[in-house]
């Protein structure tokens, strides 16, 4: 943060600016029940690819490698290949996971994935405190 006045204004904000309108528990969960829920998708035991899955790990390749020259980041790869192409799990058709794959063949982003959208919100969220 730039000036003592920004730090104190975010600080407000992120503390106590909505903490007076909203009840926070403290315990994780639902916000209107006690569950905390243990529900999420599970990967099959099986490691091979599905019976079903008629696509070559090369063309696999070959797709992972033009959706990465488009610009499409290697989690949007995947979503676009299971929704498009029935490629349910790339490692399972090819033996390597996307981002493996964009390494070796000198395509990966200079920045990981996940720090890129947190520095993108943080932009987001100066700019919107700057206004």
């Amino acid at each position: 943060f730039g000036s003592r006045a920004q730090l104190v204004r975010t600080a407000r904000f992120c503390v106590g600016g909505l903490g007076s309108q909203v009840k926070r528990s403290a315990a994780m969960g639902r916000m209107y029940g006690k569950g905390k829920g243990m529900s999420s998708s599970a990967l099959p035991y099986r490691r091979k690819p599905p019976t079903w899955v008629k696509m070559k790990p090369e063309d696999v390749c070959d797709h992972i490698c033009k959706l990465a020259k488009k610009g499409l980041a290697p989690s949007q790869i995947g979503v676009t290949l299971r929704d498009s192409f029935g490629i349910p799990q790339v490692g399972n058709v090819t033996g390597s996971k996307i981002l493996r794959i964009l390494k070796t063949n000198g395509l990966a982003p200079t920045l990981p994935e996940d720090l890129y959208f947190l520095i993108k919100k943080a932009v987001s969220i100066r700019k919107h405190l700057d206004k």
